[in-house]
């Protein structure tokens, strides 16, 4: 699979040479240079601009079953190639391949559901004043879609926005992560092979400041769906050369209340997947946990043990790891930052702290699952969004502190409870001002519930029914009538 997309983009329906293919992919966990993508030039970006557009019109007109029935053959093709879309996401990213199959399989879940829902566009009549006039509200498919793309989950989030802006009637250019090209290419690839007309969905590679930035700018794209840093989002927002929609997923800075009537248990084990799942690389990770004193030193001591527990290898060697490398040597800098921060000004380190030893490791971007108590918002790893396999605890003495220390960010994407007590549970679960609260689970999104942020985690929504009607806008028509003669 890899061999047939080294150097090459999707424009058009067809899998083309790159013009310049210069940008090198490396394996995480080797650090060797498994292929190379191309910087998309302004005449390749032009062509895929110009694909969809041609494209858009008999897209839309297309009845909705028939959107659906492309959908589902591309669920369906997706799946039939899990195992090998699964390693060749290990090879770029670095996850375990376990874990990189279940986010093939959940892009193919994702088109599934979009595939139904696009049968769901529905309109509403509205009432008026006069008996005389009928008021019918529509919604029709923006236009051409630029989705960019980060690379922590390189086939669900283009899944997000590609379902759902297929599902609505529009086309797409997508533009990956330039560490993580390769996922989204074979993604592309299946859409060809699925059938889904030429220049309906388009992948360009190359750097987001350069290749990015153009769709950005770019006067033939009527969306732009971005995921990625808040200060991207914010850039993406005041740089724009015409009006346009946006959907922006931007950062997070997730916490989790521990209550003293909590199963400790699984409130550690919470902590534990949604601390360090994916080396901690997604934006609804745990980033700081606040657990009431009474329970406190008894959490600490099982979470530290938790995370020692988990075992750290090569995720192509041990498909079944529990963490693989992270993707880059950046998330990894800033992971060892925040630790020699925290550590600085107090904080205890009760489990990993370091890569882990041996020459398996010696050329990855490996690091332990990382614990950190007695933490205070004087520190880094309170107030800012790690991204790394790390976490900060710290005791509190009454709920409303604890909403307090959870709010104390400008993020609002997702925070996590755990307790046993239906009042505290109302309490905190009406007073976290979050997009997303999940209570006695970690799993804060579904893919047929909205998924968005509050103040600077993002604007506009992906999952669910509101996933699909961000590409959509809405047409009021107005029509008056005169009584028929002879009436």
């Amino acid at each position: 699979m890899l061999q047939n997309l080294i150097g090459k983009m999707i424009i058009d329906g067809a899998v083309v040479a790159a013009r310049s293919p210069t940008v090198e992919v490396a394996n995480p966990s080797t650090g060797e240079i498994i292929g190379v993508v191309g910087i998309a030039s302004a005449d390749e970006l032009e062509r895929a601009v110009r694909a969809a557009r041609a494209a858009f019109r008999p897209w839309a007109d297309l009845p909705a079953k028939a959107r659906s029935l492309h959908l589902h053959n591309l669920g369906d093709a997706i799946a039939a190639d899990a195992d090998a879309m699964a390693r060749l996401m290990t090879l770029e990213q670095g996850k375990p391949v376990n874990e990189a199959r279940g986010e093939i399989l959940k892009l193919a879940e994702t088109c599934h559901f979009y595939a139904e829902e696009a049968a769901r566009i529905h309109g509403e009549t509205i009432p008026n004043d006069s008996t005389d006039f009928d008021s019918t509200v529509v919604r029709e498919p923006i236009g051409v879609v630029g989705a960019i793309t980060p690379w922590n989950y390189p086939a669900e989030l283009v899944g997000w926005k590609l379902c759902g802006a297929l599902a609505a009637g529009c086309t797409i250019v997508i533009k990956p992560a330039e560490i993580t090209p390769f996922t989204a290419l074979a993604i592309g690839a299946k859409c060809i092979e699925a059938g889904i007309p030429a220049g309906v969905v388009n992948v360009i590679t190359g750097p987001g400041s350069v290749v990015g930035q153009a769709l950005v700018e770019h006067k033939g794209v009527d969306k732009i769906a971005f995921t990625g840093s808040s200060a991207v989002g914010l850039k993406i927002q005041q740089s724009a050369t015409s009006v346009k929609r946006m959907a922006l997923e931007l950062g997070g800075n997730c916490p989790m209340v521990v209550t003293a009537s909590a199963d400790l248990d699984a409130a550690v084990a919470g902590a534990a997947r949604r601390s360090f799942r994916n080396c901690g690389q997604i934006c609804i990770a745990i980033n700081r946990i606040y657990v009431a004193r009474s329970v406190y030193d008894a959490f600490v001591a099982k979470l530290a043990q938790a995370a020692d527990a988990l075992r750290v290898a090569d995720g192509l060697a041990d498909p079944s790891a529990d963490l693989g490398s992270m993707a880059s040597a950046e998330p990894l800098a800033k992971t060892r930052a925040h630790l020699n921060d925290a550590v600085a000004k107090g904080a205890r380190l009760l489990a990993g702290g370091a890569a882990p030893e041996g020459a398996a490791f010696a050329k990855g971007h490996f690091f332990r699952p990382t614990v950190l108590a007695d933490c205070t918002h004087e520190m880094l790893v309170m107030t800012e969004e790690t991204f790394g396999p790390i976490v900060g605890v710290a005791p509190f003495d009454t709920l409303a502190e604890a909403v307090q220390k959870s709010n104390d960010t400008p993020y609002g994407l997702a925070s996590y409870v755990y307790g046993k007590d239906a009042d505290e549970i109302r309490y905190l679960s009406r007073r976290l001002d979050y997009g997303n609260v999940a209570v006695n689970t970690v799993d804060a999104g579904i893919i047929n519930a909205p998924y968005g942020g509050r103040k600077q985690s993002g604007v506009g929504y992906e999952h669910g029914r509101e996933g699909m009607l961000e590409y959509m806008n809405f047409k009021h028509i107005r029509v008056r009538y005169d009584l028929p003669e002879g009436a």
